[in-house]
């Protein structure tokens, strides 16, 4: 495939992301808190987590090993922080939440499906074709900077998802306003931080596809964070009025 075709692709999808995050304003995705009748079958939750975000891994690593094994070592390491985040998502977060019980539409499984396949398939084809850093990238600012970023942006997320995972007891199921860390200021640290996560990964790899991602990223977690804020102060009454969706003392 050439550049051109592939850049081509890639503002295509990323005109699909900004069309999907103006629908996610008027439609909350139908899983988790938001989950609602009238989506079709429905599949476990914690099985459907497995599948849907263990996809990219297996497509990731395909594409990246399509044309040999990349030698580069920035693509190496790029490609190991990608993973990191996947395999954490797919192959350890689902067993550490407590959805006993719970389901999710075979529809979102399906959707978040081929949102991981289109973009497996973009930075595994851009790190196996296309990528070339030369031996000072590790000394360029852009490096420094989204690698600071993308490593704030994960404890950010992973120190958020904990204290969600601990809020209930083995057994519950009720919700509960999460306390600690930024959700004093936020009502979703967890999307925020992985949006920062992916904002750095963009800057450190300096590619079409990482920026694609990124927008995807953002077109999904903002309109969800504002959902699950307008969601806290509907069951809530006594929710921080200063805690703001997504950005901390922003917005």
């Amino acid at each position: 495939m050439s550049w051109e075709t592939f850049s081509l692709l890639n503002y295509l999808w990323m005109g699909i992301a900004v069309c999907t995050f103006i629908f996610l304003f008027f439609l909350s995705a139908p899983y988790g808190r938001h989950i609602r009748p009238g989506w079709g079958p429905t599949i476990d939750n914690r099985i459907g987590w497995i599948v849907m975000e263990f996809t990219v891994v297996v497509v990731f690593l395909y594409f990246y090993a399509s044309n040999g094994w990349p030698e580069n070592g920035f693509t190496t390491f790029f490609a190991g922080c990608f993973l990191l985040h996947y395999v954490n998502r797919s192959l350890i977060f689902p067993f550490r939440i407590h959805t006993s019980g719970k389901r999710m539409p075979v529809v979102i499984m399906l959707s978040a499906m081929t949102f991981n396949l289109v973009n497996g398939f973009f930075l595994g084809y851009y790190f196996s074709h296309f990528a070339n850093y030369p031996p000072d990238w590790k000394y360029h600012w852009l490096f420094i900077g989204g690698l600071i970023l993308f490593a704030g942006g994960m404890v950010i997320n992973w120190q958020a998802d904990n204290i969600l995972i601990h809020l209930r007891k083995p057994g519950e199921t009720n919700y509960k306003i999460p306390r600690g860390s930024l959700f004093h200021r936020i009502s979703c640290p967890n999307h925020f931080g992985e949006t920062l996560e992916w904002a750095g990964f963009a800057l450190m790899t300096w590619s079409l596809p990482a920026l694609t991602f990124l927008i995807w990223t953002a077109a999904n977690l903002i309109p969800r964070a504002v959902a699950h804020h307008r969601w806290y102060r509907e069951h809530f009454p006594d929710y921080p009025n200063d805690r703001k969706a997504f950005i901390p003392y922003v917005w």
